[in-house]
């Protein structure tokens, strides 16, 4: 098994140079220029700005940008926001504990919602609580977050005034009182995320638990005389997760992506956010931190849900 890690390690090194060649590229070709805002500004001399520019070197050729880039990367250093004054390392881990906290809650409610509805969906298919399951699922997934984030709030927040719609990290509040205030302005973001979310898991818990539940060694199984707890917890619902591994695996990054529109509802001072604004103020090196931080999460995630296959089927020869 390690020697297929390994391998598979060595086969995602090319990918990762390969996107962030495309990336660096999209990029710097992009309109936009980090000294835009020097440039049209009268009181800075045309000299200081070009100078700034030659020592950031943003008149170099492409290829000799792309390897200082990469380079600078490696080590470490992914280069400094202009318009925060900081690195963008310091200002991405400044951002990275809110989004870590919100995307995490809303995956795990995901999760605890779409696995036990899947599964008992599959096991009493077309009876009144399936129907209304896949109903509220297709619900769950047709709908935008952008959409229920605003429904969230009109309900939420204007009519009954339960909770803020606005996340604050500045909470004038200690112990469990700074506990419970963010928990409470998390819960629409992280309801949002994860119901849009989990509506999707379910069906992919459903279909796959119905296509296993049907084989012929599930029946054996039944035959042999074992209860229906053992046979639906060791031989259904092992086997069954092992597609809903590759959804789950390619979620968690995509959940990152859909947190951009959801942070912007709510205001949340997360890494969505954080991309939005470096976009709009033509940051490149923090919008081409944060997107290639994106496409290392995708081939981590893929890695991952190779390996968690073996654990999940022995079948599967690691080869």
């Amino acid at each position: 098994m390690s020697k297929y890690v390994f391998r598979r390690v060595l086969i995602a090194i090319p990918v990762l140079l390969g996107i962030s060649v495309v990336l660096f590229s999209v990029l710097a070709l992009a309109p936009g220029d980090p000294f835009e805002e020097l440039a049209t500004n009268a009181n800075v001399p045309p000299e200081v700005a070009q100078r700034l520019r030659a020592q950031f070197g943003l008149d170099d050729p492409l290829p000799l940008r792309y390897v200082r880039w990469l380079t600078s990367m490696l080590r470490g250093d992914w280069g400094f926001s202009f318009q925060s004054r900081m690195n963008v390392v310091d200002l991405i881990l400044q951002r990275l504990p809110v989004s870590l906290f919100v995307l995490g809650s809303a995956y795990v409610v995901a999760l605890a919602v779409a696995l036990p509805i899947g599964v008992f969906s599959a096991l009493r298919p077309y009876s009144f609580f399936d129907q209304l399951a896949t109903t509220l699922a297709f619900f769950g997934f047709s709908l935008p977050t952008f959409f229920t984030g605003l429904m969230f709030i009109l309900v939420f927040s204007i009519w009954l005034d339960w909770l803020p719609f606005i996340y604050r990290s500045d909470i004038d509040a200690t112990g469990w009182r700074w506990v419970l205030a963010h928990a409470r302005q998390a819960i629409m973001p992280v309801a949002v995320l994860g119901l849009f979310q989990g509506a999707t898991l379910m069906r992919f818990v459903r279909a796959s638990v119905l296509e296993v539940i049907r084989l012929d060694y599930v029946n054996t199984a039944r035959a042999k005389g074992l209860s229906e707890g053992f046979v639906v917890g060791k031989h259904v619902i092992r086997n069954a997760l092992i597609p809903v591994v590759t959804v789950v695996a390619l979620q968690v990054p995509t959940i990152f992506a859909g947190a951009v529109v959801t942070e912007q509802i709510f205001r949340v001072p997360g890494i969505g956010s954080l991309l939005i604004a470096a976009v709009l103020a033509s940051a490149t090196p923090v919008v081409m931190a944060i997107t290639f931080v994106y496409a290392v999460l995708v081939v981590a995630f893929n890695l991952l849900a190779d390996v968690v296959y073996g654990w999940l089927d022995p079948r599967i020869a690691y080869r």
